[in-house]
C-alpha cells in the first residue's frame, strides 16, 4: 500500500474566534463562566418593523445554514452564524495536511463527492445567486455535466450508459414511460426481460398512485418489499433494488421507504424525459467544492452583513415562558456564552441538533421529541490520489457488486482549469478517485471484517481492494498499486477499529415512517426555527437540495412570523407530469374505496 492517509484533522479556527470576543469587546472566559453575546442588533420581536434589522441567530454553517443565514440577509435582518468546525459542513472540500509543496495548494479532499443533479431547483437558484469571477449565472456556471456512468461488475462485463442531458420534453403517457424505462433497463444484458417488465410495472404502480396513497400505504413499505427483490436474481436486486437506492437516496433497500426511493425515482425520469429539469441529468462542481462554491457563498454571505462564529460548538438552547431565552455555547478558546438574539434558527445535523433541545422545549412542541425517533447511519468518503489517470469512465461508477456498497468518480477530468499535478500536492499527483462508502456494517473482502472494525490504514486497504476488484477484472488493469499515491479518509471518522467507532457527519437515512417525523421548518416556540435535511421539504431525501429547501421555509416561516413585508422565498417542488393526473385522481377514488391501484396486481 501507498503512503497512508492522514489523522484526524482539527478544523475550529480559535484564533478567529478569540478575535472575534474582543471585536466585541468580551473577554474569553474559563470554561466554567458564562460570558452573553448578541447576535446581531437586538430589537423588539413584537413591533412593527415587519422584520428587517431583527437579529437573527444561525446555529450551524452547513448548506441549511449559510441559505437561511443568505435568504434572511437580503431581506434586511441581522443575521450572525455560528459553526463548530469549518463552514459548509458535509458538503464542503478540505486541505490534506502537509501535502502542499513548491508553491501549490494543498491536495483536496471532501466528505464525499458531489452529486448536483436536473432535478434540483432551490440549490441551483442559490447558486446563480452567488458572484464568480466570469461567470453570467454565478456559481450555478460552474456545474458540468458528466458524458456517462459504469456499473462495474465483479467477475462480468462492466456496463457504461450515456447520460442524457435535459433534452426535449418527451410524451408521458403511461405508456411512453413504459416504453423508456425498458429500453434503457434493457441494455443490462443480464436482467432477465421478465424481471425488467415486473420493474416496469411496479414503477408504473407507483407512477400512477395518488399523494395520499404514498404518504400512508407507500410509506410503510420498504423499497426492496414493494420491488419483490427477494424473489429475483442476483442482478435484479444489486441492480433495481440495491443499486437504485444507494445511488438516489443512499439507504438500505431492506429499509427505505418506498414512498422515499419512488419519489426521486420519479424525478429521474422526468428529468431524463426532459420534464422538469433545470439542466442534466447528472451535474458536478468543476473545481473543489470550496474554490467553486463554498468559499464565494461566505464572501457575498458577508457582503450581505452576515457575521460569521467558526468554532463555537453549540451546547444547549434555554427556553423560558414559551420563548427560546438563549444559547449556551463553547467558543474556540473553551469558553461558554450564552448567545441572545431575536430569533434562533437552528440549523445543526439532527444528531446534534436534538441533543441541545432541552425539556421545555420538547414538552413545548412535540415534533422536536419526534425527532428522536430519526435515524442516521455511515456514508463516509475517502480518496485515493494516483499518479497516472485510471481510464475508468468520463463519470460516476458503482461497483454494485462490492460488500461496501462502494461509488466513485475520478475528478481531475472534469476540473480541466484545476490541473492537479500543476495545482495541487508534490507534482506527482494527476488525479483524485473519490469513493464513498456506503455500507460500513458488512465484512469486506481482505480481512473479514466490517468498516468500523478496522482501522483507517485497514479501510484503505480493504477500499482498494473493492476497487480492484470491480474494476480489473475482464482482462484489465484500470488500478495498480504502483499508481497509488497516498490517500485520505474523512476526518470525521474516529475510533474505528476499537468497540467505540464514532462518526461526526452521519446521514439522514429513510427507512419506512421516517416522513411521518419529520418536522415541520416553524415550531410551536414563536422566535424559534429548524433547517436541516431533516426538516420535511417536498423532496423529501436528505440531500443539498433538501438542505437549501429548509433554509427557505425556515425564512419563510420566520417572516411569517413577524409579518414581514419582504418577498418570500421561492420553493420550486419536484416536477409533477400532469399527464398523469387523471390516473392518480381515480387512484385517490380507489383509496377512498379501500381499493389497490388499479396497476396493483400481485
Amino acid at each position: 500500500m501507498a503512503r497512508t492517509g492522514s489523522t484526524r484533522r482539527t478544523f475550529v479556527a480559535g484564533t478567529a474566534a478569540v478575535g472575534a470576543a474582543a471585536a466585541l469587546g468580551v473577554e474569553a472566559q474559563p470554561a466554567s463562566a458564562a460570558s452573553p453575546i448578541t447576535a446581531g442588533t437586538t430589537a423588539s420581536t413584537t413591533g412593527g418593523t415587519g422584520g428587517p434589522g431583527q437579529s437573527v441567530a444561525v446555529l450551524g454553517g452547513g448548506v441549511a445554514g449559510l441559505t437561511a443565514a443568505h435568504e434572511l440577509a437580503e431581506r434586511g435582518f441581522k443575521v450572525t452564524l455560528f459553526e463548530r468546525r469549518a463552514l459548509g459542513g458535509k458538503a464542503r472540500s478540505m486541505d490534506v495536511p502537509d501535502s502542499a509543496r513548491g508553491g501549490r495548494k494543498p491536495l483536496p479532499a471532501e466528505h464525499g463527492f458531489r452529486f448536483i443533479p436536473g432535478i434540483y431547483h432551490n440549490l441551483p437558484d442559490t447558486m446563480r445567486r452567488i458572484p464568480f469571477p466570469g461567470n453570467a449565472h454565478g456559481v450555478w456556471d460552474n456545474l458540468v455535466a458528466p458524458r456517462e456512468m459504469m456499473f462495474a461488475r465483479t467477475g462480468q462485463e462492466d456496463l457504461r450508459l450515456p447520460m442524457p442531458g435535459a433534452g426535449t420534453p418527451q410524451p408521458l403517457t403511461l405508456d411512453d414511460i413504459r416504453r423508456a424505462l425498458t429500453g434503457v433497463l434493457g441494455t443490462f444484458q443480464r436482467l432477465p426481460a421478465r424481471e425488467i417488465a415486473y420493474f416496469v410495472d411496479r414503477l408504473a404502480v407507483f407512477l400512477t398512485s395518488c399523494q395520499e396513497r404514498r404518504d400512508g400505504q407507500w410509506e410503510s413499505v420498504p423499497w426492496w418489499t414493494f420491488t419483490r427483490a427477494a424473489r429475483m436474481s442476483y442482478d435484479y436486486q444489486r441492480i433495481l433494488a440495491v443499486g437504485v437506492t444507494r445511488n438516489i437516496v443512499a439507504t438500505k433497500a431492506e429499509e427505505a421507504s418506498t414512498r422515499t426511493v419512488g419519489t426521486l425515482l420519479e424525478a429521474f425520469v422526468f428529468n431524463a424525459l426532459g420534464r422538469g429539469a433545470d439542466g442534466p441529468l447528472d451535474r458536478i462542481l468543476n473545481a473543489p467544492t470550496n474554490e467553486a462554491w463554498i468559499d464565494p457563498w461566505v464572501a457575498q454571505l458577508r457582503s450581505l452583513g452576515v457575521e460569521f462564529k467558526v468554532g463555537w460548538t453549540v451546547r444547549e438552547v434555554t427556553c423560558a415562558g414559551g420563548l427560546v431565552t438563549g444559547v449556551q455555547a463553547e467558543d474556540g478558546t473553551g469558553a461558554i456564552r450564552t448567545i441572545t438574539a431575536d430569533h434562533y434558527v437552528s440549523a445543526l445535523p439532527v444528531e446534534h441538533a436534538r441533543a441541545t433541545w432541552s425539556a421545555a422545549m420538547r414538552a413545548a412542541d412535540p415534533q422536536l421529541a419526534r425527532c428522536d425517533h430519526l435515524r442516521t447511519d455511515w456514508m463516509t468518503g475517502i480518496q485515493f490520489y494516483l499518479t497516472e489517470r485510471p481510464g475508468l469512465v468520463h463519470g460516476h461508477l458503482d461497483c454494485i457488486d462490492s460488500p461496501w456498497s462502494l461509488t466513485a468518480i475520478a475528478q481531475a477530468e472534469h476540473w480541466p482549469l484545476h490541473p492537479f499535478a500543476a495545482d495541487y500536492g508534490d507534482g506527482s499527483v494527476v488525479d483524485c478517485l473519490s469513493v464513498d462508502i456506503s455500507e460500513w456494517d458488512k465484512p469486506g473482502i481482505l480481512y473479514g471484517k466490517t468498516a468500523k472494525q478496522c482501522t483507517r490504514e485497514e479501510v484503505a486497504r480493504e477500499v482498494w481492494a473493492q476497487l480492484k476488484a470491480a474494476l480489473n477484472d475482464t482482462g484489465k488493469t484500470a488500478l495498480s498499486d504502483s499508481k497509488l499515491h497516498s490517500w485520505f479518509l474523512d476526518p470525521g471518522v474516529s475510533g474505528i477499529g476499537t468497540p467505540d467507532p464514532r462518526n461526526e457527519d452521519e446521514l439522514l437515512i429513510h427507512p419506512t415512517g421516517t416522513f411521518h417525523n419529520r418536522p415541520s421548518a416553524a415550531t410551536r416556540i414563536p422566535n424559534f426555527y429548524l433547517a436541516g435535511d431533516y426538516v420535511a421539504v417536498p423532496i423529501d431525501l436528505a440531500t443539498m437540495e433538501g438542505a437549501n429547501t429548509s433554509g427557505r421555509l425556515a425564512a419563510n416561516a420566520l417572516m411569517d412570523r413577524v409579518g414581514s413585508s419582504a418577498p418570500r422565498c421561492t420553493v420550486t417542488p419536484l416536477y409533477s407530469a400532469p399527464e398523469l393526473d387523471f390516473l392518480k385522481n381515480t387512484d385517490r377514488l380507489r383509496l377512498r374505496l379501500g381499493l389497490p391501484n388499479a396497476f396493483d396486481v400481485g
